[in-house]
């Protein structure tokens, strides 16, 4: 089965041999759910890990768990174990998506967003000096857009695929209004992953748009790794990881420091974290919650932040900007911090993309940054826009 119905789906997202329950795809190695077996006792990131060790007491070592973790920490998460697992498989049909008469919607527009960032801008500057002054803040946008017919879930997962620097997902979502949902996307951040006592995480904040010609290219990535205002807006998410992850860990090391990366659409400052954790049986989803959502989605202070957010940006984020992964009975796994994806239902995607406000931030090119993130999300539903942004 291939796409969401509500016909035909009785459950949250199709389930068969060609469509998996969960999926996740990378250079990291592939790893896929199939079969709903059993959910876990939803609750938010604060009772996450008692309820995972009681779920693991009951199913055992060898039971894996996947799924989301909401934005706000005191929604309600999403797990569940699949019946059975593949690893090292292709999932995803290579397809060639249908044409459609796409209708788009900004949530908010540009300009309506190019407002919001204004507004954060003069929070900060207000509180500049004191103790818990905001020093960051994200603030995201959507586009809705709805197509002639239900969009092809696996076509959008295969297309997504083809970008070695990023991971490909697939996890279903509560139903709404009776409508299977599922979370689709792309994103290049690694949250954190386990294995063992040693763990790794690589946070991103600070972005630059890809260009067409190499040139071009060239300079706006030379120009991204000598910006003072992003290598600041990048150290307030490494420090952050490394103050949450230090009261767990024997050692933590950042091997190469800030370097600049790429995905097929976008240059980012990323910093590759490394460490060895005291307890090796700490599962790595409730270090997960712990680090969730970092200021690279989020902001500093982060509880104050994410109530700016709610006041700035007119659509809930529900489980965009929060997590998704997976972990086994033995504490192993990975989880990503959920950017550059969509929520698709039917015949509709919700794609979302938001962008660091720090002072010094222009919002006119904040704007245009959440337009430029929207890209790998259009490509795989197949959409182009006139200008190539939102």
């Amino acid at each position: 089965m291939s796409s969401i119905s509500r016909k035909t789906i009785p459950s949250s997202l199709p389930q068969s041999e060609e469509t998996p329950l969960f999926a996740f795809r990378s250079r990291r190695g592939n790893i896929a759910g199939f079969g709903r077996k059993a959910d876990v006792t939803r609750g938010s990131v604060a009772t996450i890990e008692a309820r995972l060790a009681d779920f693991f007491h009951r199913a055992g070592p060898d039971a894996v768990v996947a799924g989301a973790l909401p934005f706000a920490r005191g929604a309600a998460d999403y797990l569940w174990q699949a019946d059975h697992t593949r690893s090292g498989t292709f999932f995803g049909r290579q397809a060639s998506l249908p044409q459609s008469n796409w209708r788009l919607r900004q949530e908010p527009s540009a300009e309506a967003y190019a407002d919001a960032v204004r507004r954060a801008l003069a929070i900060m500057a207000e509180e500049a000096g004191h103790p818990d002054a905001l020093a960051k803040i994200v603030l995201a946008r959507t586009l809705v857009a709805k197509a002639a017919q239900p969009i092809d879930v696996t076509a959008v997962l295969g297309r997504l695929s083809t970008d070695p620097a990023t991971t490909a997902f697939l996890v279903p979502l509560p139903d709404r209004n009776q409508m299977p949902r599922a979370l689709v996307g792309a994103t290049p951040e690694l949250l954190l992953s386990k294995s063992g006592a040693r763990i790794s995480s690589h946070p991103l904040a600070g972005s630059a748009k890809r260009q067409p010609s190499l040139a071009a290219d060239a300079k706006a990535a030379t120009t991204l790794g000598r910006s003072e205002k992003d290598h600041r807006e990048h150290r307030l998410v490494v420090e952050f990881i490394l103050d949450t992850l230090a009261p767990y860990c024997h050692r933590l090391l950042l091997p190469e420091g800030a370097t600049v990366t790429c995905t097929n659409s976008m240059w980012h400052l990323g910093t590759r974290i490394e460490g060895e954790l005291k307890d090796a049986a700490m599962p790595v989803a409730v270090l997960a919650a712990a680090l969730h959502p970092t200021p690279a989605v989020c902001g500093v202070p982060r509880e104050r932040a994410a109530g700016i957010i709610t006041e700035l940006e007119p659509h809930d984020r529900d489980f965009y900007a929060g997590a998704v992964g997976w972990c086994d009975g033995r504490g192993d796994g990975a989880w990503y911090v959920t950017i550059r994806c969509a929520e698709l239902s039917g015949d509709e995607a919700r794609l979302y993309a938001g962008a660091g406000i720090v002072p010094g931030s222009d919002p006119q090119a904040e704007a245009e940054e959440t337009g430029a993130k929207f890209g790998a999300m259009l490509a795989a539903l197949g959409i182009r826009l006139e200008g190539g942004r939102a």
